[in-house]
């Protein structure tokens, strides 16, 4: 499996984790609309990508940049770094617990489709 098919699969399967998570325990109606709105142009996005290849993975990698620094901000929040005011946004389930892990799970994910699909210059050996 190439890095864009695998970084595109973590991409998926952020947006399904996201959204049921959004559905199940959406703290605030504003914030939950909000939420799934961004997530349905990370889907059209995504699946324009994957349908058109792969000369927009940029559009894509900066979506999962976007749910990369959401996650870290919930993480943050959660751990007591900083104050946002969004606590209730970063719970899942109304347990500490289950949300640390949640944010550091779809962060690190976030953070690997970045690293995937972001598009890389060749380098040219000297020989």
């Amino acid at each position: 499996m190439d890095k864009t098919r695998l970084g595109t699969w973590l991409v998926v399967g952020v947006l399904v984790v996201q959204t049921l998570a959004t559905l199940l325990w959406g703290a605030d109606a504003t914030l939950t609309g909000i939420a799934l709105a961004f997530n349905a142009v990370a889907a059209v996005s995504t699946f324009l990508f994957v349908r058109r290849g792969g000369t927009a993975a940029w559009v894509v990698g900066a979506w999962c940049a976007g749910f990369f620094g959401w996650h870290v901000l919930g993480l943050g929040e959660l751990a007591g770094w900083w104050t946002t005011g969004l606590d209730a946004a970063f719970l899942i389930g109304g347990g500490y617990q289950p949300s640390v892990v949640y944010q550091a799970v779809l962060a690190t994910a976030s953070g690997f489709a970045v690293h995937l699909l972001l598009p890389r210059q060749r380098q040219v050996s000297e020989t």
